[in-house]
């Protein structure tokens, strides 16, 4: 288990005891003590009598820190490996290029934080001072808050049990220094697991403008994106609408495009019929993308000319007219 480098240590708001099982629900949840994993645990009993729940202590906080950030967009995806991180990083970029805009990514992906490297400030480390913990900044109006930041090496696991993450989202949102905010932009890990019942709980009072689902083209990805949207649904999140990234291969000398991933049953675009959802649009596979990942550079600024920029900053501005 990793160590937090900063001079608040992460705190621990449900309580939960050393010996909980590995998908405690938490003892502050209405299913204390009644779900599956509390089985043969020695607190099911006490945390089933209600005696343990009470009201959230960080919940007033985080509202009040939140105040301050006009827009909430949380970017979600049903698989890993979909291009969900390179595409906030993406968003932020082209959100943060007008610089009257302050733009804040949020990086809760626990157990995967990509977005430092993507945004090229992996090797940067986050500081505390009297108003609380103080994004790395990208830009002088993009700032970023993981806890890739807070990692002794980046080949160093984060093994936590769902209420250790859900204690550092929480002194994300409502520790973070991110002033007056126009975008924040939360990049989420695959399915639907504690990180995001977490967000949902925590900004339930603040709210959140909107969703964006990413997915590739395969009926295997869109299984799971079906999931996730049912999940939107069930927790009152508003979809803006689905993403097809990868949707083709675009080659960098010829600009011609061929398929790599086959949408055998229709892809992106059917299941936003389907869904009753909008279509955002379909972003080719240029392998400069992943280069630009690796470099911690922006796509869009590197390679204006490429279809894929194109589909970017198309998607983009959509979603800015459904936020504003």
């Amino acid at each position: 288990m990793i160590a937090v480098q900063t001079s608040a240590a992460v705190p621990d708001p449900l309580s939960v005891p050393a010996n909980a099982p590995e998908h405690c629900p938490g003892t502050e949840s209405q299913l204390a003590g009644k779900a599956d994993a509390c089985a043969g645990c020695a607190n099911q009993d006490v945390c089933a009598s209600g005696a343990t729940r009470g009201p959230d202590p960080a919940l007033p906080l985080i509202t009040n820190r939140m105040a301050n950030v006009k827009r909430k967009i949380l970017i979600l995806s049903g698989k890993g490996g979909v291009g969900k991180s390179t595409f906030t990083a993406q968003l932020g970029w082209a959100f943060a290029a007008d610089e009257d805009t302050q733009t804040g990514v949020m990086d809760v992906d626990i157990c995967g934080p990509s977005i430092p490297t993507i945004l090229g400030i992996a090797s940067e480390q986050v500081h505390s001072s009297s108003t609380g913990w103080s994004p790395i900044y990208v830009q002088d109006n993009f700032g970023v808050m993981s806890v890739g930041f807070m990692l002794p090496s980046s080949r160093d696991a984060i093994m936590w049990r769902g209420p250790k993450k859900n204690g550092l989202i929480s002194q994300f949102l409502k520790d973070v220094d991110w002033g007056d905010l126009d975008y924040l932009l939360i990049d989420t890990p695959p399915g639907t697991s504690d990180e995001h019942l977490s967000i949902v709980q925590y900004l339930k009072e603040s709210g959140i403008d909107g969703a964006v689902v990413i997915t590739t083209p395969q009926e295997v990805a869109l299984q799971d994106v079906r999931r996730e949207i049912d999940f939107c649904r069930k927790v009152g999140i508003r979809v803006l609408g689905i993403v097809e990234n990868m949707s083709g291969f675009v080659c960098p000398n010829c600009k011609n495009e061929s398929q790599i991933f086959k949408p055998s049953t229709g892809g992106a675009k059917r299941l936003a019929e389907e869904t009753g959802l909008e279509f955002l649009g379909a972003v080719p596979l240029d392998p400069r993308i992943g280069k630009s990942a690796d470099f911690g550079v922006s796509f869009l600024d590197e390679y204006p000319d490429s279809p894929a920029t194109t589909a970017y900053l198309d998607i983009i501005d959509r979603i800015k007219q459904l936020v504003d």
